[in-house]
């Protein structure tokens, strides 16, 4: 059964340009991943001018979703990059979940 992640992200207009930045490095990654379908990211702004993102990940199933997770996780090692120190450096908040599709 498809395996949808999906993301939320609210980010401060002073760290638009760093998150998209590294917003496009793991999209990029994630689509070279076995078991992808696709991905989409939205985007809107509050009346604050913070940038309102929600990506979407659409995998094969359950099982080629958990290898992403641990392939981005180790991408993440050889870069020496920390997602929840620079979430916490920029004030950016996230929600995350996995949907399934749901059967007509």
């Amino acid at each position: 059964m498809k395996q949808i992640f999906i993301d939320q992200f609210i980010v401060p207009a002073t760290a638009q340009q760093e998150f998209k930045g590294r917003m496009k490095v793991n999209r990029d990654f994630i689509k070279k991943l076995d078991g992808f379908i696709e991905d989409r990211a939205f985007e809107r702004y509050d009346d604050q001018g913070n940038l309102i993102c929600i990506t979407t990940a659409i995998w094969q199933n359950e099982d080629v979703l958990q290898k992403a997770k641990e392939a981005v996780q180790q991408l993440y090692q050889q870069q020496g990059f920390d997602m929840k120190a620079m979430l916490q450096r920029l004030n950016v908040s996230m929600e995350r979940n996995t949907y399934r599709e749901i059967a007509d």
